[in-house]
C-alpha cells in the first residue's frame, strides 16, 4: 500500500478454543441488523418509488428531486468506503439512515401543502445520507458472512431490504383500496405520516453492528481487515481501484443495473392510484423470488464459485432480453391507446408484468454484482469501496436516469431505448472481466471445518489467531467474554 503503514485486523484462521462465541457477534445477528435498517429506511423508501412519483399525482418534481438525491449519493457513495473505514462502518450506518423520515417529512409537507422547496431539502439530506448507507451495508452483507454462506446471507439482507417495500405496498394498498381511488391522483397524506415514524426506527438500530474485528464467524476466520492510517492513503487506495481495468470494464454494468427509473412514470402514466398500490406489493414478491432462486445458484457448492458466476450470468442477461423485448411490445400499444387502468380492467394484468418483469430482471442483476465483487477480495476494507465504487456509480446513472424522465417523453420511447442500448453495451464488457476472474475462494479447512459446526446449528469457541497463511504477523483484538 503506498505511502501508509496498513494495519491488518485480522486472521484468515483462527484457532477453535478460547472465547465462547456470543450471539450478537456472530453473522447472522449482524445480516439481520444491516436487514432491519434496510427495512426500515431504504426499503419504504422505494415503497414510495414503486408507487411512481413516490405516490404524487405528477412525476416531474418527483423526479427531479431524485435526480437530485441521487447525485448527492452517488459522490458520498464513492468516498463512502474511505469514510467507513475511517470512522467505522457501524457509525457509518448509522449517519447512513438519518436522511431517509426527512426525505419521507418532505414528500408528506408536498402532498398536503403543496410544499415543494423542502422536498429539495429531504433530497439533500437523503442524498448525503444514503451514500454512506450504501457503502456500509454493502461492505457488511460482502465482508462479514463465511464466504460459502455468502449467497445465502446476501438473500437474508436483500429479503429484509425488499421486506420494507413489500410492507410499505401493503400499508399503501390498504390505505388506498376504495373505489375513489380507482383513477389517477395521489396517495392519502396520512401514508406518509406512517413511513416517516417506521424509518426514524431505523437510527438507533443501526448502533447494534458489530464491529468487524469483533465479528466471530462459525469456522474460526477472521474478517480480514487492512486499515489505512490516514485519510490520504484512504483516498489514494480509492484512487488506486477505480483505475483498475476489470472496474473500469465493469462500469457499463454499473450504470446499467439501475437505470431504468422510466417505471415510475410508466406507471403514473397508465394506472390508477389503488392499481399502482397493488402493483408496487405484487411486484415486490416478484423481486424476492428473483433473489431466492439466484442466491440459491450462487450458494450451490457442488459448483466452483466460477462456473456458479458464469451460469448466473447468462442467466441474468436472458432475463433482461425477455424483460425488455416484452416491455417494448406492451409500450407501443400503451402508446396507441393511452389507457388508464384500475386492477379491474381487463388489460391491467399486461401492464402489471411489465413491471413485475423489470422488478425479478433488475433483482437477479443486483444480486450477481454484489456476489462477484465479494469474490474480488477477502479484504472488507477493500469490499468497502469496491461496494461504494458499485453504488456510487448506480446512483450516478439514477440521477441521468431520472433527469431524463422528468421529462414527458411521448410514449416513453426515449428512455427505453437509452435503456435498452445501455444494458446491451454492458454484455460484452462485464463477460471479458468474468472470463478472466480468478474468484477469491475459501480455504478448502474453513469450508470442512464450517460444515461441522454451523452457527445456525450448535455454539462453538474460537480464540485470536496470531498470523495468516502468508506468515504476516497479526494485530488482534481480544473477543469480550
Amino acid at each position: 500500500m503506498a505511502d501508509s503503514n496498513p494495519t491488518s485486523g485480522s486472521s484468515d484462521h483462527g484457532s477453535i478454543q478460547g472465547t465462547k462465541r456470543i450471539w450478537y457477534r456472530t453473522t447472522l445477528f449482524n445480516v439481520f441488523i444491516i436487514g432491519g435498517v434496510g427495512f426500515m429506511a431504504p426499503g419504504l423508501w422505494n415503497a414510495m418509488n414503486s408507487l411512481g412519483a413516490g405516490g404524487a399525482e405528477s412525476p416531474f418534481l418527483i423526479n427531479a428531486a431524485n435526480a437530485l438525491v441521487f447525485a448527492l449519493m452517488g459522490i458520498l457513495c464513492l468516498f463512502g468506503g474511505p469514510i467507513a473505514n475511517r470512522i467505522g462502518l457501524n457509525w457509518t450506518l448509522l449517519l447512513g439512515a438519518i436522511g431517509y423520515p426527512v426525505y419521507s417529512a418532505a414528500l408528506y409537507t408536498n402532498n398536503r401543502y403543496g410544499n415543494v422547496w423542502f422536498v429539495l431539502v429531504g433530497a439533500v439530506a437523503c442524498g448525503l445520507s444514503a451514500g454512506l448507507f450504501w457503502a456500509s451495508e454493502g461492505a457488511v452483507a460482502l465482508g462479514y458472512p463465511e464466504p460459502f454462506k455468502r449467497g445465502q446471507y446476501m438473500n437474508i439482507w436483500l429479503w429484509f431490504r425488499t421486506g420494507g417495500p413489500l410492507l410499505g405496498s401493503a400499508i399503501v394498498l390498504g390505505l388506498n383500496h376504495s373505489g375513489s381511488s380507482k383513477n389517477r391522483g395521489k396517495l392519502g397524506s396520512e401514508t406518509y405520516l406512517i413511513f416517516v415514524a417506521l424509518q426514524c426506527l431505523a437510527v438507533p438500530l443501526a448502533i447494534f453492528l458489530t464491529r468487524p474485528e469483533k465479528v466471530q464467524r462459525s469456522d474460526g476466520s477472521k474478517v480480514k481487515i487492512v486499515r489505512q492510517d490516514s485519510w490520504k492513503a484512504e483516498m489514494l487506495e480509492l484512487w488506486k481501484l477505480s483505475r483498475r481495468k476489470d472496474i473500469l470494464l465493469l462500469l457499463p454494468v454499473f450504470w446499467a443495473s439501475y437505470f431504468n427509473q422510466y417505471e415510475g412514470n410508466f406507471e403514473t402514466y397508465y394506472f390508477g392510484v389503488r392499481a399502482r398500490a397493488l402493483i408496487g406489493f405484487v411486484s415486490f414478491l416478484g423481486t424476492l423470488l428473483s433473489s431466492w432462486s439466484i442466491s440459491w445458484i450462487l450458494d450451490y457448492r457442488k459448483l466452483s464459485v466460477k462456473s456458479r458466476l458464469t451460469y448466473t450470468f447468462y442467466y441474468v442477461v436472458l432475463l433482461h432480453v425477455v424483460a425488455w423485448v416484452y416491455a417494448w411490445v406492451v409500450q407501443e400499444q400503451f402508446t396507441v391507446t393511452s389507457p388508464t387502468y384500475d386492477w379491474s380492467d381487463k388489460g391491467f394484468t399486461k401492464g402489471l408484468f411489465v413491471v413485475i418483469l423489470w422488478e425479478f430482471s433488475r433483482q437477479a442483476l443486483q444480486n450477481w454484482l454484489y456476489y462477484f465483487l465479494s469474490t474480488m477480495t477477502d479484504n472488507i476494507s477493500e469490499l468497502s469501496r469496491l461496494s461504494g465504487i458499485l453504488r456510487g456509480q448506480e446512483s450516478f446513472s439514477q440521477a441521468v436516469s431520472y433527469g431524463i424522465n422528468a421529462k414527458d417523453w411521448y410514449g416513453g420511447r426515449v428512455p427505453l431505448a437509452v435503456n435498452t442500448i445501455l444494458l446491451g453495451l454492458a454484455i460484452l464488457p462485464t463477460w471479458l472481466v468474468l472470463r478472466d476472474h480468478q474468484p477469491v475462494e475459501h480455504d478448502k479447512s474453513d469450508f470442512h471445518l464450517a460444515r461441522a459446526n454451523d452457527e445456525e446449528q450448535c455454539p462453538k469457541q474460537i480464540g485470536d489467531g496470531l498470523s495468516n497463511e502468508k506468515g504476516i504477523v497479526i494485530v488482534e483484538t481480544q473477543l469480550p467474554k
